[in-house]
């Protein structure tokens, strides 16, 4: 197969020219191969903006791929075709049928493959199924009375559910696992483009749609689920039997289930369950992470930066921006939603967290994005394995107050000046949750809030406008990634011999494409001891 890159077009072109371009460069015409995008993205660089491609082309006479590989055409190189391989080699007899704690990204993909391969997995998920959950959501944000079950972090497809749905991701995958958690994507409902896209994203919107459809599928595989269903504690009886003790969340009844192989894929917001994992013998440790705010600006002025005058015939733009703090802090974007919309993504009662979110359009009127600092364990002021859970509740707990319930919101100058926001500028707040009016800085210690000045200061060096007084700081925005790491082996098993930690409650993972690179892991982990079941 052969690669060519660096094909450049203008903005309005079409499927013809791209193809035309291809035949000029191999000097062939189009009748002598197929070809597919391998990616695409936008250059806005020189004030000229282009689409640029990277082909892969297939050839019916092989003869011309081995003449086209002597390296005389610029851009143009031999590559190998990444085909994912999952193939049950292990024929050790499961003495009941695997449970999957978790129904985010992680747990989806490692249901998805056991059910598909015949090992009939059984799936507890503590929040309800997306239809349902998107109910609960949407009352919240009228009414502000949360339910600490089922919301923005809890519940079918996980966080990534009601965030953008980006699939970036800056893992290196040699065998194959992006290229099929996309395509998968797009079997059960998203847009092509997905595959190709330099920074693809789904949408909230479609993502729910295409997180129903793969568990339809996963159920017709022999999978089964259960939602509104906690689990509260492990029992382990011997190295071959567990007991999950469960709780129904909405009838309070208790139940049992047995196991031989647990897969803990519980999201980084599972703060209960940690407790009880540690608690249980669980080898543990503290992890840094980041915190910070959410910061908002009109989605033109950012598009207008970062593609200049043919900023209206782009989508949305995106930014990633990285800066040194001069109090030694790294502080840089996060979860940035292009067009989009910061959340209230509480989980638990008397705390206050945000996130951002985004439709597939893309077309809010704002766009936003976290500012970030980096914590450590030096920080959270306890040697306890879970000290960074501790320290996320109280800032969480802070924001709660001094927004009254609410989310507490400021203008960026009066974040500056220390001071309570009491008028807005030009650029109204878009939080999906009832939101108030506060000094988001007395949330922070002055090490973060410090931080995040200077990181704004310095972004405004990239982006004109960035620190512009009358944009929008919200928070806090506190659930980045976990504060604790379940430590596993090679076989990416815990210290308890059959269970398996996952994702990014876990701490092995950072977002959805690279959670649910995690839960095909372990999926792989698991076929290659065990054999399928057989009744």
């Amino acid at each position: 197969m052969i690669r060519i890159s660096q094909i450049k077009l203008r903005l309005k072109h079409t499927k013809e020219e791209l193809e035309k371009e291809i035949s000029r460069q191999l000097k062939l015409t189009h009748a002598d191969f197929t070809y597919k995008i391998a990616k695409r993205s936008i250059d806005a660089r020189k004030g000229e903006v282009k689409y640029v491609y990277t082909v892969l082309v297939s050839f019916k006479d092989k003869k011309l791929e081995k003449k086209l590989a002597n390296g005389k055409l610029k851009n143009v190189s031999v590559v190998a075709e990444k085909t994912y391989q999952f193939q049950p080699m292990g024929d050790r007899n499961l003495s009941a049928r695997p449970v999957i704690v978790g129904y985010g990204p992680a747990g989806m993909f490692c249901a998805y493959l056991l059910a598909k391969y015949g090992y009939r997995p059984i799936i507890i998920e503590r929040g309800e199924k997306v239809d349902d959950r998107q109910k609960s959501i949407d009352s919240f944000f009228e009414t502000n009375h949360l339910n600490p079950e089922s919301n923005v972090l809890f519940g079918e497809g996980g966080a990534g559910t009601f965030s953008d749905g980006k699939l970036n991701t800056l893992v290196k995958d040699k065998f194959g696992r992006n290229d099929y958690i996309l395509q998968t994507f797009v079997t059960y409902g998203a847009d092509e483009k997905i595959i190709y896209d330099n920074k693809p994203h789904i949408g909230t919107d479609v993502l729910s749609q295409v997180v129903k459809n793969m568990r339809e599928e996963t159920i017709k595989n022999g999978g089964e689920f259960y939602f509104h269903s906690r689990m509260d504690n492990i029992e382990i009886v011997n190295e071959s039997q567990k007991r999950i003790h469960i709780t129904d969340t909405k009838s309070g009844e208790t139940s049992v289930l047995e196991t031989e192989l647990l897969v803990l894929a519980i999201g980084h917001s599972a703060r209960d369950t940690f407790e009880m994992l540690c608690n249980k013998g669980f080898i543990m440790e503290p992890k840094p992470f980041a915190m910070g705010v959410r910061i908002e600006h009109p989605r033109e002025m950012i598009d207008k930066s970062q593609y200049g005058e043919h900023f209206k015939e782009l989508p949305a733009a995106n930014y990633k921006l990285t800066h040194r703090a001069r109090n030694g802090r790294g502080v840089y974007t996060f979860c940035m939603c292009p067009g989009g919309y910061v959340v209230n993504s509480s989980s638990e009662q008397e705390r206050i967290c945000v996130n951002g979110m985004s439709y597939s359009g893309r077309n809010g009127v704002n766009s936003n994005s976290a500012i970030i600092v980096t914590v450590s364990p030096e920080d959270f002021g306890s040697d306890s394995v879970l000290a960074g859970v501790e320290f996320q509740r109280n800032l969480e707990h802070r924001a709660y107050l001094l927004g009254e319930s609410k989310v507490p919101y400021q203008l960026y100058g009066d974040f500056k000046q220390n001071t309570k926001t009491t008028t807005l500028g030009e650029v109204n707040p878009m939080i999906k949750g009832q939101h108030t009016m506060a000094n988001v800085r007395e949330i922070f210690p002055d090490y973060i809030s410090e931080a995040v000045i200077d990181g704004v200061e310095a972004f405004s060096s990239k982006i004109k406008g960035y620190n512009r007084s009358d944009a929008i700081i919200s928070g806090i925005e506190a659930r980045t990634s976990s504060p604790v790491r379940i430590v596993r082996n090679d076989t990416f098993e815990s210290n308890i011999s059959g269970i398996y930690p996952c994702g990014e409650g876990a701490g092995y993972a950072g977002g959805i494409t690279s959670a649910a690179m995690d839960g095909m892991k372990i999926a792989e982990m698991i076929v290659a001891k065990y054999a399928p079941l057989t009744d």
